[in-house]
This record gives C-alpha cells, sequence and structure tokens, in this order.
C-alpha cells in the first residue's frame, strides 16, 4: 500500500470526525482509531517482521553466527514473551537492558559485529535497519501478551526511580518534560490525544505500542527513536542510542504499564 494512499484514509477519516457533525457524535480519537483498526491487517510493519526472523536465523558478521543463541532474558534463543519482560537485568553485562540495547550485546558477542558502530548509526540507515526489523519481529511475538517487567534487582528498582525523575525532569527553552505531555489524563497536541503515562491504561497503551510503523515517514519507529522524537520536541539534545537515560524512561514507563497488554508493532499516524 502506498504511503499517500494511507494518508488520504487518514484524511478521509478525520474529515468525518471534524466537518460534519450532522453524521455523528464522533471525536477525532475515535476516528484515528478506526483508521488504525482498517489498516491494521495491513499493517507495513509485517514486512519488517519478516526480515526480523530472516535476520534472525541468518549468519552474519565476522563470526558468521547467527542470532539463535542470543539470551534475551528467557534462555537462548527463546523469544516469545521477552517483549513484554523488558527491560531487565541480564547477569552477563551486570546491566538493566532494554531490547535494543540487549541485541546490540549478542550482536556484537555472537556475530563479531561492532555494536558502538552500530549505536551511532542514523535511524533507518544500513545495520540500523536490521535492528528495526530485529525489533519488529522479537516484539511481534510477544503481541497481546501482558507487561510484567521484573522489579527484583536493585538495579532495576534504581532504573526505575531514575526514570521516573527523567520523566518528570523540566528543562529546554520551553521548560518541558515529559510528564508535560504524558503527566496527566485528557491531555492532547492538535488532534491527537496523549496517553498519561504514569498509570494505565495509558502507560500499556503508550508504551506497548512501539514499535510501530509511522504512516507519516513510511518507516518502522523502535521506542529508542520514539524517545528521541520526544527529546525533539523539548528541545533537548538527542541521548545516545540504547543509553541509560532511554532505558530508564522504558523501565519506567513499562512498570508502570504492568498488566496491560502489548500492541507492538502497531500504526501510527
Amino acid at each position: 500500500m502506498r504511503h499517500s494512499s494511507l494518508r488520504g484514509a487518514l484524511a478521509a477519516v478525520l474529515s468525518l470526525c471534524v466537518g460534519a457533525p450532522v453524521l455523528a457524535q464522533k471525536s477525532t480519537a475515535d476516528g484515528i482509531a478506526e483508521y488504525r483498526e482498517m489498516l491494521q491487517d495491513g499493517n507495513p510493519a509485517e514486512l519488517f517482521e519478516m526480515k526480523g526472523e530472516e535476520l534472525w536465523k541468518q549468519k552474519r558478521g565476522p563470526k558468521k553466527m547467527s542470532m539463535e543463541q542470543c539470551d534475551l532474558g528467557k534462555g537462548a534463543g527463546v523469544v516469545k514473551g521477552v517483549f513484554v519482560e523488558l527491560p531487565r537485568y541480564f547477569a552477563d553485562t551486570g546491566k538493566v537492558q532494554d531490547l535494543e540495547s540487549r541485541l546490540l550485546t549478542c550482536m556484537e558477542k555472537q556475530q563479531g559485529l561492532d555494536a558502538q558502530k552500530i549505536a551511532a548509526t542514523p535511524f533507518g540507515k544500513d545495520e540500523q535497519k536490521n535492528m528495526e526489523g530485529l525489533v519488529a519481529w522479537i516484539s511481534s511475538q510477544s503481541k497481546g501478551m501482558k507487561f510484567d517487567l521484573p522489579q527484583s534487582h536493585a538495579q532495576e528498582k534504581q532504573m526505575y526511580e531514575a526514570g521516573k525523575r527523567l520523566f518528570y525532569m523540566r528543562g529546554g527553552p520551553h521548560d518541558f518534560a515529559c510528564a508535560s505531555c504524558h503527566g496527566a489524563d485528557g491531555k492532547r497536541i492538535r488532534m491527537q490525544d496523549l496517553p498519561n503515562l504514569t498509570r494505565n491504561p495509558g502507560a500499556a497503551e503508550g508504551f506497548g505500542a512501539w514499535p510501530a510503523y509511522r504512516v507519516s515517514s513510511g518507516e518502522l519507529w523502535s521506542m529508542q527513536r520514539r524517545l528521541n522524537d520526544c527529546f525533539r520536541q523539548q528541545r533537548f539534545p538527542y541521548p545516545d542510542y540504547a543509553s541509560d537515560v532511554t532505558v530508564a524512561l522504558s523501565v519506567f514507563m513499562g512498570v508502570n504499564g504492568k498488566g496491560g497488554a502489548s500492541t507492538a508493532p502497531a500504526i501510527k499516524r
């Protein structure tokens, strides 16, 4: 499906919501939800999922190894159910890692790829495109499962508290924080309702939809990329890819979304 046709479908749905009040008492949010539901069966994220599954099994890198021995938290090679329990603490690295940072560890250790070089690559380029595919496929293997991020290890608890402080930290030329947009119910920007990421259902709905295919850009965005865009809107410098900043924020949102179901990879405007 071409991107222009997707955008045209969105415009048509929104026109029904905001341009014809006689037809129905329908909110813009309802219209956008209907639009997403119509496109979900043909979500272009499925193409990224297919690529990701192939990459997981493909022998790559200087070591000519696949990713099938990568431990994402449930043992070597297990992908089902891991997404709804990440970020979590990993003993072999001594760190709390999200999906992307954990994949970087496996790509370096098992395949001999340069994790720092991949992390420094712009989104949508070279190995980052492969990362997008892996993230899409792995997240799809937990679709519909409920979030249950572990908080038993001291570092997991510390990352939650760090994420909470980052979420409420104000700064930049507009004195914004994550909480400025996502810290209470009933907030919106333009026509878009904003989820309250401090509790359910908003935390699960917001955190649990990424990675997602963005119609407006024609690309699949990971949570890492989504957070970078939030920092851009705050006029903050971008955090490093797979940094403790993005991991901590993910822990905060994921723990707050406990019990909510993952819908990733979703489709967004």
